[in-house]
């Protein structure tokens, strides 16, 4: 078991006290050991916006992204936003942390126009969280759907409804999903909550190196189990998966994810939340976090590393956006996914609730706010 990096608030508001990198972190082989840390140019790209979930690139200047509670799906091109037509909002079950979530763009979107989403879906009298693949016209105005990937993840009141998607380098769909603050959820294999799940992106097939991929029931998806309510996916430069996970009232956690790793939260009997985030008392091995937030949390969230030269010390670090925090984290790992550094850049400190990192093709960082009563935004960040 690795031990968890634990980090106090004190610590996270003074970057400049954390120990500089050594010669194994992984940026330090990609750049210069010379390398600083990039001022930052941050402008408010789209404005006008309600609780933007995730955004991404559907072409040069054009922007798709997700508002939660107006359930829209929308598209940002020439300085305009319109709504994506064809796009069933009626059909959107929107309760407390739960509407239009998660996005992702298929890495052959060029000729097959395929997009994916994460959201609550109303179904008969009830409602659970869905998986769905798409397909967008290529100006990115009308959306037919595609397929229902995976269903039936676990809605109650809303509360941790998940849900971040990834395509990975393999060419599998990852979905981060929530426990709906239902206590056996998280180690119930045959629940889809609290988890992390792999699937075919076009089938919606359990991904062939899932442990349980042969089961007939809803533990062929599983690739990890034990979350609480997963925010934040990313992929480094070697391969490896790693998730953002929302704390208790303590230790928001960023974990490496190893195929079939039990993440240690079990909130029982009820919905206990004094538990530790990762308890080293459950049966078998617990994962532990690569980084956590201690007490207090900052409502950690989307994520993305950040690639590219231009970036300086910045590079190869994973860009963390946090909610309650109101800030930006840039962690360094090092090649064995231990913590070495963290940065905390006062420009990313002005905006409120982040929401989701995400890095265009143009190497820019896109960087959605999470405040509502239609302030929010989404702002570019460019190194200087």
């Amino acid at each position: 078991m690795v031990a968890a990096a634990v980090l106090s608030l004190s610590l996270l508001a003074a970057p400049t006290a954390a120990p500089a990198a050594p010669d194994s972190a992984p940026d330090a082989a990609a750049r210069p050991a010379h390398a600083k840390v990039p001022a930052l140019k941050v402008r408010k790209l789209v404005k006008g916006l309600d609780l933007v979930w995730d955004v991404k690139s559907v072409g040069p200047g054009k922007l798709l992204f997700t508002q939660r509670d107006r359930a829209t799906l929308s598209r940002y091109a020439n300085g305009k936003v319109k709504r994506v037509k064809g796009f069933p909002s009626n059909r959107i079950w929107v309760s407390g942390e739960t509407g239009l979530l998660g996005l992702e763009v298929d890495p052959d979107f060029a000729t097959n126009g395929r997009v994916y989403t994460c959201q609550g879906w109303r179904r008969g009298g009830g409602h659970d969280v869905r998986v769905i693949a798409w397909t967008l016209d290529a100006k990115a105005r009308n959306v037919t759907k595609k397929k229902v990937l995976v269903k039936g993840l676990p809605s109650t009141s809303g509360r941790h409804g998940g849900c971040r998607l990834l395509i990975d380098d393999a060419g599998s769909l990852v979905i981060g999903t929530g426990d709906a603050a239902v206590g056996t959820n998280p180690r119930d294999l045959d629940s889809l909550g609290g988890k992390t799940l792999r699937v075919n992106r076009t089938t919606g097939a359990p991904w062939p190196s899932n442990p349980y991929a042969g089961a007939s029931t809803n533990r062929r998806y599983v690739h990890t189990f034990g979350h609480r309510n997963v925010q934040g996916l990313a992929e480094r430069a070697d391969g490896s998966l790693w998730s953002v996970e929302h704390g208790s009232y303590r230790d928001d956690e960023v974990n490496l994810l190893v195929n079939g790793g039990d993440y240690g939260w079990n909130p029982v009997p009820g919905y206990n939340e004094s538990v530790p985030m990762t308890d080293q008392n459950l049966p078998g091995d617990q994962v532990a976090a690569k980084w956590s937030s201690g007490e207090p949390t900052l409502a950690t969230s989307g994520a993305t590393f950040v690639a590219g030269k231009e970036w300086g010390a910045l590079d190869g670090t994973l860009a963390v956006a946090c909610l309650k925090a109101s800030r930006a984290l840039f962690l360094t790992f090092d090649a064995s996914g231990n913590l070495v550094r963290q940065r905390v850049p006062a420009a990313l400190s002005r905006y409120g609730r982040l929401r989701t990192f995400t890095q265009a093709p143009d190497g820019a960082l896109l960087v959605t706010t999470s405040n509502g009563g239609g302030n929010d935004v989404i702002l570019r960040v460019t190194p200087k």
